[in-house]
């Protein structure tokens, strides 16, 4: 072990997933079907028309799942809770089967001696609001409020921080904007409806979970640098505008109460009286969630939108096809700190790592 560096005191490293990802059992005990159910049920969606319908039985096996995780030597774990296994159409009627599936899966943790860290939202809107509108709808903030109060009420005495939402902006732009995602729109910058209520039930949910005894609250964005395809005028004015849509859509509200400059020409009449005030919650901790750089160019003038996604070369990539680029993670902290200092909260990285499609070998491990 000497040959390996130590981690230094006070690091705190844990392992993190998402109940759709994870938890299968998507039609037993009253779980309501969400958007990623609808989504990946629909043909040529997903590129081998798999689904989360089972997963990794997550339901069934967190006991063992938690006994691994202790082997680990992990103390901290993040996870998602399903909001259709809770309320199954989003509001109103309580399902309190889920509700103690999650108490079983909460006390078990603890007993392994590893801190929850709960996020409320990741991707999975129960499906019978996305038809009432989904996160275009003001309503639907109202619902998830619902939500987080009957959440924070139940288990704000088991968990030390919370999360109201992973990454809305991919939420709202690949699932709202390009239709990459559930639920599968391609709203181009009407998506930025999504955003703005995503960020509304963010700080609505704070509100509620603080209320209900929550002692820390903070957030989960997706955060890249953003490099110019080249020095041409053009691919650098692209690669602002993306910073901005990426980045700044998301951290300027939470932390300074308005929206960039940049971007005011778009987000006209989004805004009602007192919604910058609700989105701004005071953060006990910033989430940062990274992955890869992106490299950014100019588009003609008759493409959908103004920037297109180019390679970043010279680094190997994951078998996902992204940039393996560790440096470019010290790059973003080292500037967002420097812009944001006075504001900032600490800095927690909630969520990185890279997909490769590792099999076992022929001894099976």
């Amino acid at each position: 072990m000497d040959d390996f560096p130590q981690l230094p005191a006070g690091f705190r490293f844990g392992a993190s997933t998402a109940a759709y990802q994870v938890e299968g059992a998507a039609d037993l005990d009253g779980r309501g079907p969400s958007i990623w159910d609808t989504f990946a049920g629909q043909r040529g969606r997903i590129i081998d028309g798999s689904s989360g319908a089972v997963a990794a039985d997550h339901y069934h096996r967190f006991a063992e799942d938690f006994e691994l995780l202790k082997r680990l030597g992990t103390k901290d774990y993040r996870l998602s809770l399903s909001w259709s296994r809770i309320l199954p159409s989003g509001r109103g009627r309580v399902n309190d089967k889920g509700l103690e599936f999650y108490d079983r899966l909460l006390d078990t943790l603890l007993e392994n001696g590893i801190s929850p860290m709960v996020t409320l939202y990741a991707y999975d809107l129960p499906q019978a609001l996305e038809d009432d509108g989904g996160w275009l709808n003001r309503g639907t903030v109202d619902a998830f409020a619902e939500y987080a109060a009957i959440v924070g009420e139940r288990y704000a005495d088991r968990v030390e921080h919370w999360i109201p939402l992973n990454e809305p902006n991919v939420a709202s732009f690949l699932g709202y904007g390009i239709g990459m995602h559930a639920p599968g729109r391609s709203l181009m910058f009407d998506s930025l409806w999504a955003s703005h209520h995503l960020l509304l039930a963010h700080g609505r949910a704070a509100i509620e979970l603080r209320r209900h005894g929550a002692t820390s609250v903070g957030c989960a964005n997706n955060h890249a640098p953003v490099w110019p395809a080249t020095d041409d005028d053009a691919d650098v004015g692209a690669s602002k505008l993306f910073d901005a849509l990426w980045n700044g859509m998301w951290l300027e509200p939470m932390l300074l109460g308005r929206y960039p400059a940049d971007l005011m020409p778009l987000l006209e009449g989004l805004a009602e009286p007192g919604d910058m005030a609700t989105i701004r919650q005071p953060l006990d901790f910033y989430g940062v969630n990274y992955y890869n750089p992106m490299r950014i160019a100019a588009t003609d003038e008759d493409a959908d939108l103004p920037f297109e996604y180019r390679d970043v070369v010279g680094y190997p990539i994951t078998d996902r096809g992204w940039p393996v680029v560790p440096d470019a993670l010290r790059e973003w902290l080292i500037m967002f700190r420097a812009r944001y200092r006075a504001a900032l909260p600490p800095i927690v990285i909630t969520e990185s790592g890279a997909a490769y499609n590792t099999e076992p070998d022929a001894e099976g491990s």
